[in-house]
């Protein structure tokens, strides 16, 4: 678990539209950050920071592997085609960065074939979800439930827990592809899984990092890439 202190540090880094965000959604980005470079936060090493640039600049320097001045998309884009060309047994010639992940994975197959690309790579790739009326449907059973709690809390409370796991099991069986190409994937695999995406972990590349945080908070937090500058004070 997140401490709340380290929660409420980062919410001076961004603007002002980050202070009406869960605190949770915050953590989770946090994690994320975490898991694609390689890296672990202080409890109050963030405390004093509050610029986006000063945030990328710290991560930068935190980092502690050689700098190369190659391109990670690029090279995530190559890892993934291999995998693809080898367990779908086609021409690695034949992926481009718009090819349709519809065309290459049927649905009566698509679970065990993104799972074998994700042993190939070494990577979670989580880019399957379940239909939305069922996401939506649960949502709607969860949110009912809680106001039923204050009538009946038996019931309340069943349907709270039903709907949870419902959504536990829908997410983990869902079978809907989450993005539309292989080059979508790969950008997604650079921003989650920096390191590892990389043609060489030991390496990274100093001037790709404020690029791969706009791009969390933009999918994350749903921040406007207009707003993530260095200049502007996040206070």
């Amino acid at each position: 678990m997140w401490s709340d202190f380290k929660v409420e540090s980062y919410v001076m880094i961004a603007d002002y539209k980050l202070k009406n965000i869960d605190s949770e959604d915050l953590g989770d980005l946090l994690k994320k950050v975490e898991t694609s470079f390689d890296i672990k936060f202080g409890v109050a090493e963030l405390a004093n920071i509050s610029t986006f640039g000063q945030l990328c600049n710290h991560i930068s320097n935190k980092i502690q592997l050689e700098h190369f001045n190659d391109c990670t998309s690029q090279q995530a884009f190559y890892k993934l085609r291999d995998s693809i060309s080898s367990t779908l047994q086609i021409d690695n010639k034949s992926i481009s960065t718009d090819l349709s992940l519809v065309a290459i994975l049927p649905r009566h197959s698509r679970r065990s074939q993104i799972k074998k690309w994700e042993t190939q790579l070494g990577i979670k790739l989580n880019i399957l979800r379940p239909q939305h009326w069922v996401t939506i449907t649960l949502a709607i059973i969860f949110l009912t439930s809680l106001l039923t709690l204050s009538v009946n809390w038996r019931i309340g409370l069943l349907g709270v827990v039903l709907s949870i796991s419902g959504l536990r099991l829908a997410f983990k069986t869902g079978n809907e592809l989450d993005l539309q190409t292989v080059g979508q994937v790969a950008e997604k695999m650079m921003r989650e899984n920096y390191v590892r995406s990389r043609r060489n972990p030991k390496t990274f590349n100093k001037n790709e990092i404020e690029k791969v945080m706009a791009d969390l908070f933009r999918n994350d937090l749903f921040i406007d890439m207009n707003d993530l500058t260095k200049d502007p004070k996040y206070v």
